[in-house]
């Protein structure tokens, strides 16, 4: 099976990479003339020959278009701020299990000191969902938000009505996952996870009032990661087609 790599755009029938993935694409994988390469701009992707390999970037000619699916659900997860190392593991399943935005939340039992820290490790979080999504084959990376509060995250579902907005929680007599998604027929979902220690009762009251559902994963205590690859899993299965 072909790599696929992400271009900015295409030009005509050209193409150019640049930067951290033309060095890898040159240095480490030691692309040569001729050679061929799944191209997508976040759009299309098509099928590219190597013309010309040098220090600063790849030259490719476009030689045909590549069918490409598309998810039928687009998923938004607002997930709340964890370890870093943790946070980051989420973010690749979750670009592999297809969210097509994330949100970094700043949760009330988020660690006070990640939090300030989580705009420098921006551009890292971006280069994760890049290389996740050209590994997963999709057409373009998840959309990664700025660090926002759950007050401002959450109003979102009252912006759009038609999309499916369900929070997990570990409360008792929560109503389980599959028992919210039963015969929903929605194309976008906006799905929160919280952090280590859960949500508190005022963000629980807050996502009520802007109309997320409280879902359960099961009667037991999952890690954030573990909830997201479930949660990611489930959405798709129960929501989810190839369009």
């Amino acid at each position: 099976m072909r790599r696929r790599f992400f271009v900015e755009r295409f030009e005509g029938r050209q193409a150019r990479l640049t930067g951290e993935q033309a060095h890898h694409l040159g240095r480490v994988l030691r692309a040569r003339p001729g050679q061929l390469y799944e191209l997508s701009d976040g759009r299309d992707v098509w099928l590219g020959r190597v013309t010309r390999v040098n220090r600063e970037a790849i030259e490719f000619t476009l030689l045909e278009p590549v069918a490409a699916a598309t998810p039928g659900l687009h998923v938004v997860l607002l997930l709340a701020i964890v370890k870093f190392d943790r946070f980051e593991w989420c973010l690749e399943k979750a670009t592999e299990l297809g969210a097509s935005e994330i949100v970094p939340l700043a949760a009330a039992r988020s660690e006070r000191h990640l939090v300030a820290a989580a705009a420098k490790r921006a551009a890292r979080w971006q280069k994760i969902l890049l290389e996740s999504a050209q590994q997963a084959r999709r057409v373009a990376p998840p959309v990664l938000h700025a660090v926002a509060e759950p007050k401002a995250a959450f109003a979102q579902a009252q912006h759009d009505r038609a999309a499916l907005a369900v929070l997990l929680s570990e409360r008792r007599d929560t109503p389980p996952l599959r028992t919210v998604l039963a015969s929903q027929q929605v194309r976008t979902a906006l799905l929160a996870i919280g952090p280590e220690g859960g949500w508190t009762d005022a963000e629980l009251e807050l996502a009520r009032q802007t109309g997320f559902a409280e879902a359960s994963l099961g009667p037991q205590i999952l890690r954030t990661e573990t909830a997201v690859i479930a949660a990611l899993a489930i959405l798709h299965y129960a929501l989810g087609a190839e369009g």
